[in-house]
């Protein structure tokens, strides 16, 4: 019977009384659900910059980007292939508006 210590780990004592931590999956989900947040977040505040204007340029770009790699890890963790080739997109045309905007 494990010994639960909060929400996201707890401790299984096996036979020999020897402690072993295991990773508990509220946690697994609770990061996820907070690179997904994050990366909405971002998303959004691209938007913002984007409707401020040209003067934003180009760091509505880099806050798109960081929206994106969020949302490419999320999608990589659960598995969702088509949003992590939306995102592996959006994250090339990024690096091309990047590489646009500093060289």
């Amino acid at each position: 019977m494990p010994l639960n210590f909060g929400f996201y780990f707890y401790i299984k004592i096996p036979i020999d009384n020897d402690p072993i931590l295991y990773y508990n999956n509220s946690m697994k989900s609770k990061f996820n659900e907070t690179l997904q947040w994050l990366g909405a977040a971002f998303i959004i505040l691209g938007h913002v910059l984007n409707s401020i204007g040209p003067a934003m340029y180009p760091w509505n770009i880099v806050v798109f980007a960081t929206g994106a790699v969020m949302f490419l890890v999320w999608a990589v963790r659960v598995a969702n292939r088509p949003q992590a080739i939306v995102n592996l997109v959006s994250l090339a045309i990024a690096i091309l508006g990047l590489y646009k905007a500093f060289v």
